[in-house]
Formats: C-alpha cells, sequence, structure tokens
C-alpha cells in the first residue's frame, strides 16, 4: 500500500515536457508496440504450458493403462523381475517386485497429477495478470 502511495507521488510529481510532437509520438509507440510484443509473448507461453499439459495427461493416461495391463496379463504367483540373488536385498526386492512396481507406478502418478495442477495454477495466475495490466 505505501509502494502504491509512493508510485502516485512519483508520478504526480513529474511533469513531462512535450517539445517535439513527433519525437514524443514515435517514443509513445515505440513503447506501445514493445507491450504489445510482449503481451503476445506471453500468450504464446501460455498456449505451449497448455499444449504440454495436455500432453503430459495424454501420457499419463497411455502409461498407466500400459503399466496396469502390463500389471494384469503377468502371472500373480511370479515376480515382475527378479536378480538371480540368493540372498539379501535383491532377493527381497525381487520377491516384493509386484509391490515395488505398484509403489513406483504410484508415486509417478502423484508427481505427474502435482505437476499438471501446478502447471494449471501458474496458467490461472498468468491469466489473472494479463487481465489487471492490459485492461486498464
Amino acid at each position: 500500500m505505501m509502494k502504491d502511495k509512493a508510485l502516485e507521488e512519483l508520478f504526480l510529481a513529474a511533469r513531462p515536457t512535450f517539445d517535439d510532437g513527433d519525437a514524443f509520438i514515435q517514443k509513445l509507440e515505440k513503447r506501445l508496440d514493445a507491450v504489445e510484443y510482449l503481451k503476445q509473448h506471453e500468450e504464446a507461453c501460455i498456449r505451449r504450458y497448455r499444449y504440454a499439459m495436455l500432453a503430459t495427461f495424454v501420457l499419463g493416461l497411455v502409461l498407466g493403462g500400459g503399466a496396469i495391463a502390463m500389471m494384469l496379463n503377468a502371472p500373480a504367483d511370479q515376480p515382475l523381475f527378479t536378480f538371480g540373488a540368493e540372498s539379501g536385498l535383491l532377493l527381497l526386492l525381487g520377491q516384493y517386485s509386484r509391490f515395488a512396481a505398484v509403489i513406483l507406478c504410484s508415486g509417478l502418478v502423484c508427481l505427474t497429477i502435482v505437476s499438471i495442477v501446478n502447471i494449471i495454477v501458474d496458467l490461472l495466475n498468468m491469466r489473472d495478470v494479463n487481465k489487471t495490466y492490459f485492461v486498464k
């Protein structure tokens, strides 16, 4: 709030001079073109984020369906993978490979969902910022 007041006072205190009308208009048009370029660039970024979000969603559906199909088609009494170990951690991992695969797939799905939600929130924030800057 204090910064807004300070900026307002700064703008009220400034008394620009308009000596040469053509130079002022050219500078103003140049600045407006720069603002328009930034606006177009930001809209392009938002479009890219939307396409990336859509591609991530489709890829998640395809990979999730593939993982579920793979796990359903594998025999239930055999592990998904073995290391040929007789004892130790690798034997334990081989015996519980189905649980390990489910935990890994669940973690990846959770990470994907969190990433998509984060992108959506960023897009909504960018849209709200665009409205406040370019509508006024």
